[in-house]
């Protein structure tokens, strides 16, 4: 949702004029998310645009209907990090193929699943080279049984390499 980016935007930006083009990208499949990165990729060459994609990761628990828990990776928190941590590298590494793959396999619940595919696939179509790095993890709670509940949060930064 906009409303929750836009804050944010206002401070970096300090209050300077700009245009705001919202997207709004809804359940795509594989076939589109490629087709609107390939539409939009251009667009991260200019150095006048800046994207925001707006994304929670993992939704844990009973009333998500996602209890994914790998017991190799202790607590049920710390399972829950390891499952982002592995989709965040993906986006990092801006490996479209992988992400799907990761998706598929673990049906994380990552609501903004489909904006992050059609960003990735936008840097395949952008003439530049850029580099990602996730800034900042957290959870809303410690899940350490099957009754809690958590979502994840991640940040991350996307920049032109010069």
């Amino acid at each position: 949702s906009i409303e929750m980016p836009l804050p944010y935007v206002h401070h970096v930006f300090q209050g300077r004029a700009l245009t705001i083009v919202p997207i709004l990208v809804g359940a795509l499949e594989a076939a589109g998310e490629a087709l609107y990165g390939e539409l939009l990729g251009p667009y991260l060459d200019d150095e006048e645009n800046v994207f925001v994609i707006s994304s929670d990761f993992c939704h844990w628990g009973r009333r998500f209907r996602y209890q994914f828990w790998d017991r190799e990776h202790g607590e049920i928190a710390d399972s829950i990090e390891v499952l982002d941590r592995r989709g965040m590298r993906l986006i990092e590494e801006s490996d479209h193929r992988g992400f799907e793959r990761y998706l598929s396999e673990t049906r994380n619940t990552i609501c903004g699943r489909h904006p992050i595919a059609v960003f990735l696939h936008m840097l395949r179509h952008s003439a530049n080279a850029h580099e990602t790095r996730f800034v900042r993890y957290a959870q809303s709670s410690r899940c350490t049984g099957m009754a809690d509940s958590s979502v994840s949060y991640a940040s991350s930064i996307t920049w032109l390499k010069h």
